[in-house]
């Protein structure tokens, strides 16, 4: 039997009273919903051909807004997305977060977390912190049972976080699909509440 969540099986998010929106605080860093303003920084980080290097390479403006678009949708319909990353000073450093699998993914329905950040806040640990703030959060307000994580097998940036994640290999959804003019093979990990991420109380 697959692992990858049945749409039916996780509950909507409780956004608290009278549906205030979540800001998820780890020891340096805020994640938050996007705002139309925040376009430009996120457009840069998109354009940023080292960054986006994995994922078939630059977007351009357009494309950048529409994924903006479609976080800030996500967040309205579900109560969670890729949030925006910044520091304690409010400084843009990209994004991560959990996502709901487009309806075309390979792998059927299920959430997948990812994440992006400017190459200046590489080497400082922020990735790691940031996921798994947001895996705490979807495995505890949400009640996600299980959120994957895939990566090509030649991006040892992102291995290196799902390993300090301490994500369970899931070698039998690997998968293929295009991107751009090639195919993009993703190898795949699973993280779930037992793992250790829900806060404790």
């Amino acid at each position: 039997m697959s692992s990858v969540v049945a749409e039916e099986n996780w509950r909507r998010p409780r956004l608290g009273s009278a549906g205030v929106t979540p800001l998820i605080l780890s020891d340096r860093l805020r994640l938050r919903d996007w705002r139309d303003s925040d376009g430009d920084a996120l457009a840069a980080l998109n354009a940023d051909p080292e960054v986006s290097r994995d994922l078939g390479g630059p977007l351009s403006g357009a494309e950048s807004d529409a994924k903006l678009a479609r976080y800030m949708a996500t967040f309205e319909h579900v109560g969670f997305c890729r949030w925006l990353v910044e520091d304690r000073r409010e400084q843009f450093l990209g994004y991560a977060g959990v996502m709901p699998s487009r309806p075309s993914h390979p792998l059927g329905h299920h959430f997948d977390i990812g994440w992006r950040l400017v190459r200046s806040a590489w080497g400082r640990g922020y990735a790691t912190e940031a996921a798994k703030a947001s895996l705490r959060d979807v495995f505890d307000r949400v009640q996600l049972k299980e959120v994957l994580a895939y990566t090509s097998a030649d991006n040892v940036r992102s291995q290196a976080v799902i390993k300090r994640l301490n994500m369970q290999r899931a070698a039998s959804l690997d998968h293929s699909e295009p991107v751009g003019k090639g195919m993009w093979r993703g190898l795949v990990w699973i993280a779930r509440p037992s793992d250790g991420f829900v806060a404790q109380t």
